[in-house]
């Protein structure tokens, strides 16, 4: 009015109530050249369609709204109980993007509305693109696996209206109310690129960047005669430390101490050596067994064989634990050599949170009342102990676009501990090899070994027999 802009109008409805709150008539007559001058048009000629720009800003508020959740909940757990600093601030970033998008959404009413405020288009599009972003890094990461997940029925829909909304406000030169258009895009450019940069350091650089690494010994201590029982009580001592610089899950751990039999010959015949590696490998379990030239017939007879650390507890950097163990062995026993074998497997803390109190409970396989867990004998089963419970990565996106993930623990006595991570869950498919490899690197988990041997003829003689 008298050459300044005294409000913005859709229709000549919102026009007659701008003149009204101005202290004019509502009812002047919109077709008088004196009052009005119209360019482009008429009193009759309107760009807006009130039923479509509503319906586009109930969209654009809804798809806002929802990405504004999905950001929270990829981004709560990590900001709330992520197991690095990094992953922290991870988490903190996508719960600060949802609250944008919060306002964003805020912004849209505006938008769609009265454009009372400049920048509601600019913060519409700033949150269009952060719903872009996350939608798109969900999409990539489910796109390597492809498993369903109900969040797939969340963001692939997100996804897709992120794009609509991106091409319309693009279209309607949303930032055009910014006063300093360039400035606000580099804001948006510098903080995406900070964004990508954190989520490259927690998820991939630091969890590697970290050592992981068990010191581990196992060792005969001094036996003493029970001369009443005629047996050799052999103390051993199981000792392990982290030395790495992440603390870890024992997934499962096993010591066990073995008698090794043999035939002794003075002049073997040519190519015995090969025959007897032959005859007594796998005679241990996993390993290829021993071949002597003058040692032949080799057979490992178990001992003794029991749990260390138990599954499911934790060991913190530089924190040690140490046991120790009594053996009994016959004084007329027939072994040359008496050996000790500890292993243990674990997983890095600093990857995924087990469900400890759920992993710690076994389940025997001679249970029938555990009907998840049993295994009739006249299927061919033998008795063994399990251990099972769910693991939770601790980068939460990964949880999101992928089933859910168990940690699965066999312990059987004398036998090397055998752990997966895998999405079974003791119902349906088993054959998971090619995934259970993918998990161990993506957790993280390893195993350790360490061994011992000693002549029988030391252990007697130190025990004055």
């Amino acid at each position: 009015m008298n050459g300044e802009t005294v409000g913005r109008a859709w229709s000549a409805g919102e026009l007659r109530k701008i003149v009204g709150r101005l202290g004019y008539p509502e009812d002047l007559d919109l077709e008088d050249s004196a009052l009005f001058c119209w360019r482009g048009g008429d009193s009759g000629t309107w760009p807006d369609h009130a039923g479509r720009r509503r319906a586009v800003t109930v969209v654009l508020v809804a798809g806002l709204l929802a990405s504004m959740a999905l950001s929270a909940v990829v981004g709560w757990p990590d900001a709330s109980g992520a197991l690095t600093f990094a992953q922290r601030i991870s988490g903190v970033l996508f719960v600060l993007s949802g609250a944008v998008q919060g306002v964003a959404a805020v912004a849209a009413l505006d938008y769609g509305g009265r454009r009372q405020f400049r920048v509601s288009g600019a913060i519409v599009l700033l949150g269009v693109l952060i719903a872009l972003a996350t939608d798109s890094l969900l999409l990539f990461m489910w796109l390597e696996e492809m498993e369903f997940t109900p969040y797939v029925l969340v963001f692939m829909p997100l996804w897709c209206w992120s794009l609509w909304a991106l091409c319309l406000l693009v279209r309607n030169t949303s930032w055009k109310g910014v006063p300093q258009p360039k400035r606000f895009a580099a804001s948006v450019v510098a903080t995406a690129l900070l964004t990508g940069v954190s989520l490259a350091y927690s998820t991939m650089y630091q969890p590697t960047a970290a050592p992981m690494h068990l010191t581990m010994k196992a060792e005969f201590g001094k036996p003493r005669l029970d001369r009443s029982l005629g047996f050799l009580q052999v103390p051993l001592t199981l000792y392990m430390k982290n030395t790495g610089g992440i603390p870890v899950y024992i997934v499962n751990d096993v010591y066990t101490v073995r008698g090794r039999d043999a035939d002794y010959n003075q002049n073997p015949p040519l190519g015995s050596l090969m025959q007897e590696w032959k005859e007594s490998a796998g005679q241990r379990g996993e390993d290829s067994g021993e071949a002597e030239l003058h040692v032949g017939q080799l057979l490992y007879t178990t001992i003794s064989s029991g749990r260390f650390y138990g599954p499911g507890n934790r060991l913190e950097t530089g924190q040690e634990y140490t046991s120790k163990h009594v053996v009994q062995l016959p004084k007329d026993a027939t072994y040359d050599v008496v050996s000790l074998d500890l292993t243990v497997s674990y997983m890095r803390k600093d990857r995924g949170k087990l469900d400890v109190e759920e992993f710690k409970t076994p389940h025997y396989s001679w249970d029938a009342d555990d009907r998840q867990y049993y295994c009739p004998p006249e299927n061919g089963c033998i008795p063994q102990v399990f251990y099972h419970g769910r693991v939770r990565h601790n980068n939460n996106l990964v949880n999101l676009t992928r089933r859910p993930r168990y940690v699965t623990a066999v312990w059987i006595p004398g036998r090397s501990p055998t752990s997966i991570i895998s999405s079974y869950n003791f119902k349906g498919e088993t054959h998971l090899e090619q995934e259970a490899q993918r998990e161990s690197e993506r957790y993280g988990a390893a195993e350790a070994h360490v061994n011992s041997e000693v002549p029988l003829a030391e252990l007697l003689s130190s025990s004055g027999v």
